[in-house]
């Protein structure tokens, strides 16, 4: 009996994806809930199983292919074998003369999901552009006529060969991933469609550190996770948020779409590139809950585990580029949303403190706010408030 290998039913934000490997190819036995094939989206890379055991005797969508949800990908016949679906029987062989065997190619290693390098092609759809045009693999080194014979046709000392460090100037073209290219698209659309302005400040994580000094042991052996900086900032943008509603806000045509939620999307840096979990109900979660989910957020996205539902909505995003070094930066909206904190390195500077020069461990923080529906004021307003819950984090335990 043939049975049919679909795309899996993707999220109404997700219109389609493309087929990244066939890990079977026609004609090869499969075995039930055993992976054949993986489907990269604009988000996450979905594994597509065998829904029972046979034979994989036909594919329809090769690598590469776009698909959308329930499109047939393959079909698997339950009834055949190996044996009647490859190679022909033994008297239907025919004879051919004896000859030299070519020496074996080897063939290319397919890695599974986790271990993929982002934005890798198949060696098939690859290309290098140089000084030779496109061609599928480099062009091979042309031999050099010995200098003998170079004089005996020219009549002239031959010129002498490149050096072997001089390498050639070559181009290569590596299609985009599709989580890059909705990157790209979503970005541009911010930039189109929202009015983003930046207004910045500078918090002095002193008291935070100091918090975290005193109480990390006890922390980590009670909840089983590190008391990071992120949990503080989730805690204190969701109360500012609460003050200052328009910036959890979104644009929907000509209405302003308040949100009585607060859907904390938590930018993190993958091999494939930047996605959004989402901390649903952030302003409800305890600090140890934000710290483990935000851990499991970033051993997820590496391993490509992430699920469409896990990154879908989000009311306002926090990006941290303080882990690679920033000092200073202006994070760009993630559409629809109104707002995005940026945080950035802390540093130790100057500062005045009660008429002395003092020196703190600072840290730079910016706000990107659409203007269509955000002012100045409730935007500082709103950057004010986080600094005056980090400055003094007992507010964010009495919510003041």
């Amino acid at each position: 009996m043939l049975i049919e290998l679909k795309t899996p039913e993707l999220s109404e934000s997700v219109q389609s994806g493309s087929l990244l490997v066939w890990r079977k190819q026609a004609g090869e036995r499969v075995q039930r809930d055993e992976t054949l094939t993986e489907l990269e989206t604009d988000k996450v890379i979905l594994e597509v199983a065998a829904p029972a055991d046979g034979v994989l005797v036909e594919i329809r969508v090769p690598v590469g292919g776009e698909v959308k949800s329930g499109e047939v990908l393959a079909l698997i016949d339950t009834e055949a074998t190996v044996a009647s679906s490859t190679a022909p029987a033994p008297s239907e062989t025919p004879k051919i003369a004896p000859q030299i065997a070519p020496p074996p190619v080897s063939q290319p290693t397919v890695q599974p999901a986790a271990d993929k390098p982002a934005g890798v092609l198949p060696p098939s759809q690859r290309r290098e552009i140089g000084r030779h045009g496109a061609q599928e693999h480099p062009p091979a080194q042309a031999a050099v006529p010995a200098p003998a014979v170079l004089a005996a046709v020219h009549g002239k000392c031959p010129p002498c060969p490149p050096c072997a460090d001089s390498l050639e100037r070559n181009d290569r073209h590596v299609q985009m991933s599709r989580l890059r290219q909705r990157i790209a698209e979503r970005l541009k659309e911010a930039q189109n469609t929202a009015a983003i302005l930046t207004t910045f400040n500078e918090i002095n994580m002193q008291p935070v550190m100091d918090l975290r000094a005193r109480y990390q042991e006890r922390f980590q052996k009670e909840h089983g996770v590190k008391l990071g900086f992120m949990s503080f900032f989730t805690k204190a943008a969701c109360q500012a948020l609460k003050a200052y509603p328009l910036v959890n806000a979104s644009v929907e045509g000509r209405d302003i779409v308040y949100h009585d939620y607060f859907d904390i999307g938590v930018a993190v840096s993958s091999e494939r590139g930047l996605v959004v979990p989402i901390l649903r109900n952030a302003d409800r979660m305890s600090f140890s809950a934000v710290e483990k989910q935000i851990a499991d957020f970033g051993r997820r996205a590496n391993s490509l585990e992430l699920t469409l539902e896990e990154m879908e909505g989000g009311t306002f995003t926090i990006s941290n580029g303080g882990v690679f070094g920033s000092l200073l930066s202006t994070p760009i909206l993630n559409p629809p949303q109104s707002g995005v904190l940026g945080l950035h390195k802390i540093q130790d500077r100057p500062i005045a403190e009660n008429g002395q020069v003092v020196i703190r461990p600072m840290m730079y923080v910016a706000l990107s706010y659409d203007h269509r529906i955000v002012d100045g004021r409730e935007a500082v307003s709103f950057l004010r408030a986080v600094k005056d819950a980090l400055e003094d984090p007992a507010r964010l335990l009495l919510e003041l």
